[in-house]
């Protein structure tokens, strides 16, 4: 049952957020468009809430349990920055916006990027933890305890890779080639011409 309230809820959350943006920019009807987009981490949170009916239920823990966890996870960590990159997509695709930029490549820039990468990748597995952790008195048995519990290597790994990438980044920033005029930490032109 679990899987298809996943699936249930990553279908929702696309078409919610596709909804919402198509109702600011297409109908121009930016209230509407608000609500709808306050309503994406409702789904995850939803998932999360039936989840926990269903192990009060008696249902066997199982890792999809806690992968709905980890949903509500993302949305807290990742959530907003997804809704900002699609709204940049969807309103240049649709809207006549300006081309959306990609992240900054080199410099300070770069290693600001990388942070805040670092920052909602720890919010993410820090919230999907302590959810996690709510999780395991409902569940029924040790075997059941260590399902949940392997998620927090797991996860506690992603931050730590997360925190070891930012954390060179920072030791050592990324430097432009030579020759390259760079902006914000994105090359805009060249001194010389342009290396192949």
């Amino acid at each position: 049952m679990i899987v298809t309230l996943i699936l249930a809820a990553e279908v929702a959350f696309w078409i919610l957020l596709g909804l919402g943006l198509a109702t600011r920019y297409l109908l121009r009807l930016r209230t509407l468009s608000t609500v709808l987009l306050a309503g994406l981490p409702v789904v995850d949170l939803t998932l999360f809430a039936l989840t926990v009916f269903d192990l009060r239920g008696g249902a066997t823990a199982g890792w999809t349990h806690a992968l709905a966890a980890g949903y509500a996870g993302f949305s807290i960590g990742y959530g907003p920055s997804l809704v900002r990159w699609a709204d940049r997509h969807f309103q240049y695709r649709f809207a006549g916006g300006p081309k959306p930029e990609g992240p900054p490549k080199y410099g300070p820039e770069r290693t600001r990027h990388e942070w805040l990468i670092c920052r909602r990748t720890v919010v993410s597995a820090a919230v999907t933890l302590g959810l996690i952790t709510a999780l395991v008195p409902l569940s029924d048995g040790a075997a059941h305890f260590d399902t949940f519990t392997g998620w927090y290597l797991r996860l506690g790994m992603a931050a730590g890779i997360n925190v070891i990438v930012a954390g060179c980044y920072s030791l050592w920033p990324k430097e432009a080639p030579a020759g390259a005029i760079v902006e914000e930490g994105r090359v805009v032109g060249w001194t010389t011409p342009r290396p192949r």
